[in-house]
């Protein structure tokens, strides 16, 4: 290797750019585990939301 293959090599390895794409992973992992293991209770909740969005409109 030849001294600027060596200096492209370090940078390369003390890249910390990809460290966010795993950071930005991992937290859509999480979000969509959170809403598979909820999707009950928030496909309710959002239920509840319009028909008090729904009611309360027809009294306007």
């Amino acid at each position: 290797m030849n001294l600027l293959q060596k200096k492209g090599l370090k940078s390369f390895l003390m890249d910390e750019d990809g460290i966010g794409t795993v950071e930005m992973i991992l937290i859509l992992v999480v979000l969509i585990s959170l809403v598979i293991i909820f999707k009950n209770q928030l496909t309710n909740l959002v239920n509840d939301i319009f028909k008090t969005i729904n009611k309360n409109a027809n009294s306007i």
